[in-house]
């Protein structure tokens, strides 16, 4: 026969791993991301690379643009005919919505496109280009050595087209919009379609989420 002693150190055994295991479901789920960002935040953050750039007042910018920021980063160039304006008019509706009904997280949030053709993308012509969409938007260009380095933290390739006449051609590029936290790590990627206010709503979980 099986002593009281004894049965009772084998109760007590199975309700303290029963009690484990509990304790590690819900830790698990509540350390996993709500199920609308699965396909939206990184598993895995990457870090930026050190860079150098130039935006469109020509002074030199580092990693330290992103330090303290939210940053909705977006690739592409100003002759670009269809998908950057649209993307760029996108984000401009975003800030607009940020600033009328979340003003908590305006305040640190900022947009950032970065040019993949230098060639044609000078400063003042980059200038012109972000600010006809919103004066507060930040353009960054520079040569392609670095340009090429700041993607790679992205994973955001790029290819320059055949010229259709003397310097006209197309650039094929990423149509996703990024997502950069304080701690400048690549934490997240907006699809097509953009939608502005399924972006926002995104974004507010994101934020969130992270600060938990």
């Amino acid at each position: 026969m099986i002593k009281s002693s004894q049965l009772y150190r084998a109760v007590a055994t199975l309700f303290f791993l029963f009690l484990i295991a509990v304790i590690w479901n819900i830790a698990s789920q509540s350390s996993s991301p709500p199920q609308e960002l699965m396909g939206v935040l990184r598993a895995e953050p990457r870090q930026l690379n050190s860079f150098e750039l130039i935006n469109q007042k020509g002074q030199l910018i580092n990693e330290s643009l992103f330090e303290d920021k939210w940053s909705f980063v977006f690739f592409g160039y100003t002759s670009c005919p269809d998908i950057c304006p649209t993307t760029l008019h996108t984000l401009n509706s975003v800030m607009d919505r940020l600033g009328k009904e979340h003003v908590d997280i305006f305040p640190d949030t900022q947009i950032i496109f970065v040019s993949v053709d230098p060639e044609r993308d000078t400063v003042d012509s980059l200038t012109d280009y972000v600010t006809f969409f919103n004066k507060d938007f930040i353009g960054l260009t520079g040569d392609k050595k670095n340009i090429d380095n700041f993607t790679q933290s992205f994973g955001a390739g790029y290819m320059m087209g055949q010229e259709i006449s003397p310097g006209e051609y197309l650039v094929a590029h990423t149509s996703a919009i990024f997502l950069v936290a304080p701690d400048t790590k690549v934490m997240a990627s907006f699809s097509q379609p953009h939608i502005p206010e399924t972006i926002v709503s995104l974004y507010k979980k994101i934020r969130f989420y992270t600060s938990k």
